[in-house]
Order: structure tokens, then sequence, then C-alpha cells
């Protein structure tokens, strides 16, 4: 497996990928592909935070993060991770989290935040967000609404989260 930059060549493939990923999702909208693409074209988006995963030259993953505020800092929101379901459970989102969190430090960020599943993003990291002092623009249940700490010296956060406009937020 292969995780590289998204390229504007894979925005077809990748719109497939994330519609598939989330066809039979119990937490889905099912526009969660139009948001990608929405967040492509908005001020949050970072080129270097969209990330494919490719087995065998095949587009099989993809992981969105963007920017977002949280009292007066900048961070970053991971929204979506998509992995078509025949891939899936083997790996391939946590190793999509992992670069992307990799690279995020790199480009000095401090924290990632995510709603999600409360069973899966912790094996990556993330824990309730209210621990970082962190908080929800609306109505979650505290595990839910997840942060990691991707730089271990950064100071703790106190605000609330808002997101680009492309959320509906």
């Amino acid at each position: 497996m292969i995780i590289r930059q998204e390229q504007s060549n894979d925005y077809d493939t990748v719109y497939q990928v994330v519609k598939a990923a989330f066809a039979h999702s119990e937490h889905s909208d099912g526009n969660e592909q139009e948001l990608v693409a929405t967040l492509r074209h908005s001020k949050a988006f970072v080129p270097q935070l969209s990330l494919v995963a490719v087995c065998e030259k095949n587009i099989v993953g993809h992981i969105l993060f963007t920017k977002v505020t949280i009292g007066r800092k900048t961070e970053l929101a991971l929204a979506p991770l998509s992995v078509l379901p025949t891939y899936q459970r083997q790996g391939i989102g946590q190793a999509l989290m992992t670069e992307g969190h990799r690279i995020a430090k790199e480009l000095g960020y401090d924290y990632s935040i995510v709603l999600g599943h409360p069973q899966y993003y912790p094996k990556a990291g993330y824990v309730p967000a209210s621990l970082y002092g962190i908080r929800s623009p609306f109505e979650v249940p505290d595990d839910s609404f997840m942060a990691v700490k991707l730089n271990p010296t950064s100071e703790l956060l106190n605000g609330v989260v808002e997101y680009d406009p492309a959320f509906g937020v």
C-alpha cells in the first residue's frame, strides 16, 4: 500500500470511494463525497492533508484534514475518513491517520479533532476533546467528539471549534 497526496486527477475516483465507504453507514447523511468536493475549494483546505491510499494501483481509501479555529488557534478537523468496504478492517484507515498526523505535525499543527465512532478513533490516539479544553459547537456525546494532541508540548486549548462553512455548522 502507498499513501500519497491526492492529485486533481484523483478527484472522480475519490468521490466514488467516499460515496461507497459511507453508503451503508448508520451515521452518514449520504453527502460526505459532496463535502470533500466542497472543502477542496474552501479556505480550510490543506492540499498536503488530502491523502489517498493506493493498493495495486487503485485508490482504496481517502482522508481529509481541514483547518478549524479553536479559540485563537488554527488546528485541524479530520473529516471524512473513507475506505472502500472491501478493504475495510485491514488497517488502511489507521495508516491514513498515522500519515496524516505525521504531516500535520510537520506543518505545525498541534491538534486534530474528529466527530466519530468512539471505539475506532481512540486506536489512533483520539480521546474526548473536552480533556484538551476543546468544545463542540453543537450537541454531541462527549465520547464521540474527540481530539488527538499531535505535539506533546503544545498547550491545552480552551474554546469552541469553528468549522468552515462547508460543514454547514
